[in-house]
């Protein structure tokens, strides 16, 4: 995706105050501008790819020097043409900016935070929209808080599955194309193709919204990934995992995500295993393991010692 001015405005509800004819440059840098050094006179390390914030310090600071200096500094800033320059919501934008903004082609955005809440904003919407992704073919449900991504081939029943956990109340993210971003170092994000949001394909039923059929609880809009549920065709050569002690991962980017496969066999209730098994990844992540608390105990019992000799 090219992110381009005229979507940051659109996203974040921002009032454009000069350069209607700029919206469509584009985004590619993650990082903000804060231009407090340059407005002091120093750009060795001015980054004009960036978007320029301007907030009550800076505009502070621009008080201080005299008209001449401070035109010729927000001149260098313009000359380089950052893709746009946003203020906070306190700061009153002075008719120079404006010209400037006009002469050089950037656009003037407003924002109705203030600086350190517009600053964040800012920057975790430049992620999210910047960082590189991938897509997988499988469907995202958020599963009692656990965000599960059921993977499997074409006709294996994923989106079957999902329409009965939605139908249960669990909620869809992603159905068919799960687009993924590292939002942070570990932490894999999951979220529909803005064209396919809140829609699922069931073959012989065609299109669902689930948002219609079960309401707007039913979706929500992206989710961290926690647990992959690989489907497949019970394979009767392969030694499946009975108790739960192996540990499957799937790695996407850097990240590795733990993995269950379940074989799927006609008469099995593939939505309560998905939904069990998201459970039971959860009771993990507090703690509570019952395959290794089962086999401790099978274990103590063997070698002949007492539970009440755990102690001693």
């Amino acid at each position: 995706m090219k992110l381009k001015v005229r979507h940051i405005v659109r996203d974040l509800s921002l009032d454009v105050l000069e350069g209607d004819a700029s919206l469509d440059r584009e985004i590619t840098a993650e990082m903000l501008a804060r231009p407090g050094v340059e407005l002091a006179g120093f750009f060795d390390f001015y980054d004009p790819l960036r978007i320029v914030m301007i907030g009550s310090k800076e505009t502070a600071f621009m008080k201080l020097v005299d008209e001449k200096t401070r035109r010729e500094r927000l001149e260098r800033i313009f000359q380089k043409r950052p893709p746009c320059m946003i203020v906070s919501v306190n700061v009153m934008v002075d008719d120079m900016i404006l010209e400037l903004g006009r002469i050089h082609g950037v656009a003037i955005l407003k924002s109705k935070l203030r600086t350190t809440a517009l600053s964040s904003q800012l920057y975790a919407y430049l992620h999210s929209k910047l960082a590189p992704r991938t897509t997988v073919h499988g469907v995202l449900l958020d599963i009692h808080g656990m965000g599960t991504l059921i993977t499997g081939k074409s006709g294996i029943g994923k989106s079957e599955t999902a329409l009965e956990l939605v139908k249960r109340g669990h909620l869809l993210v992603a159905d068919d194309i799960v687009e993924i971003f590292e939002s942070a170092s570990g932490l894999l994000v999951g979220a529909a193709p803005k064209i396919l949001e809140r829609y699922i394909e069931v073959r012989g039923i065609g299109i669902v919204d689930v948002v219609t059929m079960f309401g707007a609880g039913a979706y929500r809009e992206s989710k961290k990934i926690r647990l992959v549920v690989e489907l497949e065709h019970w394979d009767q050569n392969r030694q499946y995992d009975r108790l739960g002690l192996e540990t499957e991962t799937m790695t996407i980017f850097n990240t590795e995500l733990s993995k269950i496969t379940i074989p799927v066999l006609p008469g099995r209730n593939v939505a309560t295993l998905v939904e069990s098994a998201a459970m039971n990844q959860k009771l993990k992540y507090i703690g509570i393991n019952a395959a290794k608390t089962l086999t401790d105990e099978v274990n103590r019992r063997a070698s002949g010692q007492r539970k009440d000799e755990d102690d001693d």
